[in-house]
């Protein structure tokens, strides 16, 4: 599949809220979340960790939201958020935890 998304980095995003959360990126999506708060769609985004390890929890959250989500391109008029389930937010834990960052 030509536009499946790898993730090789961690990125905390923070809402419009003030609120913030934690997401699997890459380089390529990270601009987007920049363009993003450039466009106040979101506050801003920061990388928290480059180069995870592409464990199996990553491979899981990466087919989750490659299975449920397109790539959005720089078209972009909203930040859409991943959604997640309870299964793979524990994945998205358990990577924060690999990491170090949860």
């Amino acid at each position: 599949m030509a536009d499946y998304m790898v993730f090789d980095l961690v990125e905390e995003i923070t809402r419009l809220d003030g609120s913030t959360y934690e997401e699997l990126g890459n380089i390529i999506i990270n601009g987007r979340a920049e363009y993003a708060a450039e466009n106040h769609f979101i506050q801003q985004v920061r990388i928290l960790k480059l180069n995870i390890p592409h464990s199996n929890h990553v491979e899981k959250v990466e087919r989750y939201i490659n299975e449920h989500y397109s790539d959005p391109g720089f078209s972009m008029t909203s930040w859409e958020e991943w959604r997640k389930t309870p299964e793979i937010q524990k994945e998205m834990q358990a990577i924060l935890n690999d990491n170090r960052l949860g």
